[in-house]
């Protein structure tokens, strides 16, 4: 019998952590929270100080029935959950539902699982902090207040299903803003004038120096003037100045800094990363991933030098110390970083091994010495203009230092000419000397436009959120996938706009001039607000301003913070919140309004006079034609893809009711062009083909539609290889990446030994499924398989309960109509009897 249990949140860290521990350890995990809020009435008693009303949900009943039997065992129980606020409450949950005792219960807590660390925990318990729970509890209960009074009013108000957040609700914000900015945008027009001049070397060869103008030239003549000038003027360097430059490493990765540079370096989602760096802490190669320090320990520096020392050498050693500067940074004591930074590469995913990569150099390059640079600037003049001259600018790396190992990426704005981060041998000039003649190969004036801002990345939100100090490291992921999910905010896919610009090029022939085009305002891969995110988030700033303020969110972080360090009652903290923000949700609820929220009218209908408006309806945004309180019931048309009811004028709402239209006829058979919830399509034979964003459902040929069909047919054909008639839910199809078996609505991969797909048998599909069962996957698939199925044997025994019931009530109505049928029969025999008495 083991003496102690040890209790983690994730079944990956208890296997790690019970690698180090002797036989007298059982190490199990409690799966995350072990309870939460009840979802009735909010789970929380507001009159009685807000009362949190935990409940354990059904699916962790079983484990929390494990580790109470396990408990009774053990002579002591060690809590070790992560040592943030969210951990700290999960072992204080722990402590409550499996009513722990003070004597016997010990509070452990680390920030790496390494046998070093684990061990030192085990000597160094401590008790569970209640400060920490109640910032927790504090954040948990004002969140679930703002989602529960708050959603409730937009399904009223807006539309069914919506929710809003105190986080989720302000990053929504800034995005719909940052749209709107774009939107109201203006672009201004410039000439960039870029020169090449020719350079002699002492070999009697000329190397080309290009050099670009101080300023911009405001207008298409003033640029054209200049460039005629300098057709016939000479170009002398008049001064060369070097400067030495300093480039300092970056600090070890925070939680927000590694989200950002795993997006701009290895293109992760932040949710990605997040669950990447999770299974590298659990799996003891990385520390702990939540924090906002940039510290690191004296172990860490000390195994970053010896490995700076014996792989490059004591110029590349330079020990720093960072110091964290963002306010109330109390998620753990210590940067993200290797637990042991001898190991430069680990096994694992390829995301693995990448994200890891990425850690470790960040890590080490923080130790090294600075690089050095050599900056040059030359000015050439222009003989007879004044205010005007050219400047050639060179980099040289003259110690590379840090870059060795490591270096950063920023933001670059999409529509921002290319800039290298760092020299190469493009950056460097040639020999050159003041008073020196240069002849000029050719000077080019091209027209550039001031740029839009830029959309958010999620790389970019995370800072921006973190700038504003709204979230913690463990809100920003959750809060990102949130928005998207709620569909307030999209990914976007648009390649941008195409617009023309000029060019006028003087060479040794004379001036000339020339048009190309460019692509701008490509929101690939950028976060996008959505129609229903605008509406809501202009419903919440008229009606709750003070829950989208930034700064109320960033102070309430703070006070959290207060909380946590045991300045404040997290119920007072509650109490002056709530007594301001619940009658403001009364008033608004119990509010009447003219028209729908987010609705605009556009106009009249030409032809029928009927008004014409937009709004967001029961599956998004949708045209509206006519009065819903007229006799005659309004017709509705849905949005194109890329249009919003922010912008769209009363020509494209009325070219929108010309669908759905006929196309023409097609194998004797109508060719329909419709737009539904999931975009435009073509609807023939009593089948839907998707008509690709391409094209213009308004114009879209017969032609066109028919190969859109016949291009279905063919995919339909090719992605079907094999059925079986004993079990027509089980069918051999080919997908994206090969072929696969899919059974119940769930997929299953065909190993790749199996050389033909159609030779398999129904028998051997069946065990290729109950293999792949038997992984964690598999039992997911599985469960929810066989919880499709008991819920479709629960439907059919109601249908057959019905069915019977209803036959059952057919019968005694059948013998009830039958009996009044009879009784009505005597009554009748009875009255005519005595009529026929009374006759005689």
């Amino acid at each position: 019998m083991q003496n102690n249990l040890v209790i983690v949140e994730s079944p990956a860290k208890a296997k790690t952590i019970q690698k180090f521990l002797g036989t007298d350890f059982k190490v199990l995990s409690s799966y995350g929270h072990i309870r939460d809020l009840n979802k009735k009435h909010a789970g929380i008693d507001v009159e009685n100080d807000f009362t949190p009303n935990y409940e354990v949900p059904a699916d962790k009943k079983n484990i929390v029935a494990e580790l109470k039997r396990e408990a009774k065992k053990a002579s002591i129980v060690w809590l070790a959950s992560d040592e943030d606020r969210e951990g700290e409450a999960i072992s204080w949950h722990l402590s409550e539902v499996l009513k722990l005792k003070p004597e016997q219960t010990k509070r452990i807590v680390f920030h790496e699982i390494t046998k070093s660390a684990i061990l030192d925990a085990i000597n160094n318990p401590r008790e569970i902090d209640i400060n920490l729970v109640d910032a927790q509890q504090a954040r948990r209960i004002l969140d679930r207040l703002v989602g529960f009074e708050l959603s409730p009013v937009l399904w009223k108000k807006v539309k069914p299903s919506l929710s809003a957040g105190r986080v989720q609700s302000v990053a929504v914000r800034l995005i719909v803003e940052r749209e709107r900015e774009i939107r109201n945008f203006k672009p201004e027009a410039s000439y960039r004038v870029v020169a090449v001049f020719k350079v002699p070397e002492e070999n009697g060869r000329t190397v080309e120096l290009k050099a670009e103008l101080n300023k911009r030239i405001p207008t298409y003549a003033q640029a054209k003037e200049l460039l005629e000038h300098c057709a016939s003027k000479l170009f002398t360097i008049k001064d060369i100045k070097k400067s030495p430059l300093k480039k300092n490493p970056a600090p070890p990765f925070t939680t927000s800094t590694l989200q950002q540079e795993a997006a701009r370096k290895l293109g992760f989602p932040v949710a990605r990363t997040m669950m990447v760096a999770q299974k590298l802490y659990e799996s003891g190669r990385i520390t702990y991933m939540r924090t906002d320090s940039v510290n690191l320990s004296g172990l860490a520096i000390n195994a970053s030098k010896e490995t700076i020392l014996d792989k490059m050498g004591e110029k590349y050693l330079k020990i720093r110390k960072f110091t964290t500067k963002s306010k109330g940074a109390q998620e753990a004591h210590e940067a993200i970083r290797p637990t042991d930074m001898h190991t430069t590469a680990i096994t694992g995913s390829a995301q693995e091994k990448k994200l890891y990569d990425l850690i470790w150099k960040r890590t080490i390059a923080s130790q090294m010495a600075e690089a050095q640079l050599e900056k040059t600037n030359v000015h050439i003049s222009i003989d007879g203009v004044d205010g005007y001259h050219f400047v050639a600018t060179g980099e040289v790396i003259k110690f590379d230092g840090f870059l060795k190992v490591y270096r950063e990426s920023f933001d670059n704005h999409q529509d921002e000419e290319e800039v290298p981060e760092l020299p190469t041998d493009a950056n460097m000039l040639p020999p050159m000397k003041v008073g020196e003649v240069l002849p000029f190969a050719n000077i080019s004036a091209t027209e550039r436009f001031t740029l839009q801002p830029p959309r958010y990345t999620e790389a970019s939100l995370v800072r921006k959120l973190e700038e504003l100090g709204i979230g913690r490291p463990s809100t920003y992921a959750p809060t990102i996938s949130t928005i998207q999910n709620r569909g307030y905010v999209v990914r976007g896919d648009s390649e941008g706009e195409t617009r023309v610009f000029k060019r006028i090029v003087l060479t040794g022939d004379g001036l000339g001039e020339e048009t190309d085009t460019e692509s701008f305002g490509s929101n690939k891969g950028r976060l996008v607000s959505t129609d229903i995110g605008t509406v809501v988030n202009d419903f919440l700033m008229a009606y709750f301003p003070n829950v989208m303020n930034y700064n109320f969110t960033a102070d309430i972080e703070l006070t959290f913070d207060e909380i946590a360090a045991g300045n404040k009652k997290w119920t007072e903290v509650l109490r002056n919140f709530y007594t301001k923000f619940h009658p403001n949700v009364v008033s608004v609820e119990n509010m009447k309004m003219e028209h729908r929220v987010g609705e605009r009218i556009l106009g009249n209908d030409a032809e029928t006079g009927l008004p014409i408006s937009v709004k967001i309806g029961r599956y998004g945004p949708v045209v509206q034609m006519g009065d819903p309180d007229a006799e005659e019931k309004p017709r509705f048309a849905q949005l194109q893809k890329g249009q919003s009811i922010e912008t769209l004028t009363l020509e494209e709402a009325h070219d929108l009711f010309k669908l759905p239209r006929i196309a023409g006829e097609y194998e004797d058979l109508t060719v329909k062009i419709g737009v539904g919830r999931f975009g435009p399509y073509i609807y023939h034979h009593g089948k839907y083909v998707s008509i690709p964003k391409t094209e213009d459902p308004l114009k879209i040929s017969l032609d066109t539609c028919i190969e859109l069909i016949e291009a279905k047919r063919k995919a339909d054909i090719e992605k079907h290889i094999k059925s079986f008639d004993e079990e027509p839910e089980l069918e051999i199809l080919n997908g994206r990446w090969g072929p696969y078996i899919s059974y119940q609505k769930s997929n299953y991969k065909i190993p790749k030994s199996v050389e033909d797909p159609k030779l398999l048998s129904l028998e051997e599909c069946l065990e290729l499924i109950k293999k792949q069962e038997k992984g964690t996957a598999g039992k997911r698939k599985a469960n929810a398989r066989a919880a499709a199925n008991k819920k479709k044997a629960k439907t059919a025994t109601k249908k057959k309960a019905t069915t019977k019931k209803a036959a059952a009530k057919k019968t005694t109505t059948k013998k009830t109509a039958a009996k009044k049928t009879a009784a009505k029969k005597v009554v009748a025999k009875k009255v005519v009897a005595k009529a026929d008495t009374t006759k005689e």
